[in-house]
């Protein structure tokens, strides 16, 4: 036996391991012809990606050359502008502006400080879209709950005083994540509990389950017929203070002064460019991330590194001179933040071509090491088709820890085409310390580490090439040959 043979031989049982039930055997099939027809590409766009790309200039640019980009302000149609500039340069086809009226909020100046016990500068962070105080400030008691029962027991003492929400983020596990929904249903919803039982401001404790003292902003939300009150995020550090003196019996007054104002909606844009299917162009595969980001820090995981990934997995392929049968369009929402009024416009705007929409990604939880895909599909069984092509795909990557399937929700702002009956996918990365940077001052370029970003561009390049190349969909069977069924 020569070495050569040898060496195939092991391959093949590495790959295709001999396998005894006949679904088994079709796994094996499916995958041996997967192997055949796009390992070979599959493993060039892998290799080439991580030997070296423009991601981490893309993001200096974005982050360090611009900066924070909240809706409505100028950082957002810079970086609009720097956007299609940079496509446009990389080769990539139909660059373009698509309008959208997206809400102008801005934060002005604003300070929490306790009153009594003692004096104590509180840290703060007005929450998104919240109204501002009265020109001096608003001064009250606090009354602290935790959560809905706590919320119902004390509502009788809330009228005149600011309401603290002091619910906790859990500690991160790989079983149950980070919980965030656990979470942030306060940072929405509270300001508009809180009003409704009379008071005056609402204080939420910041959604994170670590912290320096750092405030979490974010949105929230009110209701039309119940009273606007000024709302913001306080440190963990600080809520837990005034639980503790509130415990012991002390009285906690604190002065609230914030100058946000709502301006109304104002012109901006969602970023659009494609790289052209060579066979059926009108299909599209969507990857994109949102390019707004809250007006501290540099958005650099929230949502820099999302977008750059997908403008950076295009620019790759096009590099490769790899051009797949459908169109991969790359799309960064604008205004995902505190309306997503982008991604409503592109459910609008494109009403009549989502039929063609075969698969749409959307990257928007940190640069970390990826480890695979979330799944949702409006129809459960073409759902479970597309995880099963999808376990397929990864491998044909085989990348160590590229392995998450996970069944459900895959992004804000792909889920307003989900009635095109299209698969969404989420990029799941190693999510333990995305939240210690969220929505803060901390989420800046040096959190993001050059070799994830490679990784995770690597691995959207591989999947948006095998979505926009195979000749069906990844919710249909891969090949409907009836030898394989």
């Amino acid at each position: 036996m020569t070495a050569l043979f040898r060496i195939s031989t092991l391959l093949t049982l590495v790959l295709f391991p001999a396998v005894g039930s006949a679904e088994d055997q079709q796994i094996a099939t499916v995958r041996q012809k997967l192997e055949q027809q796009y390992g070979a590409t599959t493993q060039r766009i892998m290799r080439e990606t991580l030997k070296g790309n423009e991601a981490w200039q893309k993001m200096h640019e974005l982050c360090d050359g611009i900066g924070f980009r909240l809706s409505g302000s100028p950082g957002l149609e810079e970086a609009i502008d720097w956007a299609i500039a940079s496509m446009k340069k990389d080769g990539q086809e139909n660059c373009r502006r698509e309008k959208v009226m997206i809400p102008k909020w801005t934060r002005g100046k604003e300070w929490a400080r306790m009153e009594s016990p003692r004096k104590f500068d509180i840290h703060m962070l007005g929450l998104g879209m919240s109204v501002g105080t009265p020109p001096e400030g608003i001064t009250a008691p606090v009354v602290v709950v935790h959560d809905e029962e706590s919320f119902a027991k004390a509502s009788d003492q809330m009228k005149g005083k600011f309401v603290l929400f002091n619910n906790p983020m859990p500690e991160y596990t790989e079983e149950r994540g980070a919980c965030y929904g656990h979470t942030v249903r306060f940072r929405y919803g509270g300001p508009a509990l809180a009003a409704e039982k009379g008071a005056v401001g609402c204080l939420v404790r910041s959604v994170t389950a670590r912290s320096l003292r750092s405030p979490h902003t974010g949105s929230t939300g009110y209701q039309d017929d119940i009273p606007k009150i000024p709302a913001a995020a306080i440190s963990t550090e600080d809520a837990d203070m005034i639980q503790r003196l509130t415990d012991q019996g002390q009285e906690v007054t604190i002065t609230l002064k914030m100058d946000a104002k709502n301006h109304g909606m104002v012109p901006s844009a969602n970023v659009i460019a494609e790289y052209v299917g060579r066979e059926k162009p009108e299909e599209i595969v969507i990857i994109s991330g949102h390019i707004d980001a809250w007006d501290v820090g540099h958005g650099a995981h929230d949502d820099g590194g999302g977008c750059v990934m997908a403008m950076e997995a295009i620019n790759v392929l096009r590099k490769l001179k790899l051009r797949p049968r459908r169109t991969i369009r790359v799309v960064l929402w604008t205004n995902e933040e505190n309306g997503q009024e982008g991604a409503k416009q592109y459910a609008l705007d494109h009403a009549n071509e989502l039929a063609n929409h075969v698969a749409a990604i959307e990257s928007d939880s940190g640069v970390f090491q990826p480890q695979g895909f979330s799944v949702q599909h409006i129809d459960p069984a073409k759902g479970k088709i597309a995880e099963e092509n999808l376990a397929h795909f990864f491998a044909l990557m085989n990348r160590p820890g590229l392995t998450k399937i996970k069944s459900g929700w895959s992004g804000a702002d792909i889920s307003h085409i989900k009635h095109g009956e299209l698969p969404l996918m989420g990029l799941i990365v190693e999510g333990s310390t995305y939240f210690d940077y969220h929505h803060t001052h901390a989420d800046t370029l040096d959190k993001v580490d050059p070799k994830d970003l490679t990784d995770c561009v690597a691995t959207l390049a591989a999947i948006s090439y095998l979505l926009a190349e195979i000749p069906g969909r990844l919710d249909e069977p891969l090949f409907p040959d009836p030898s394989l069924n």
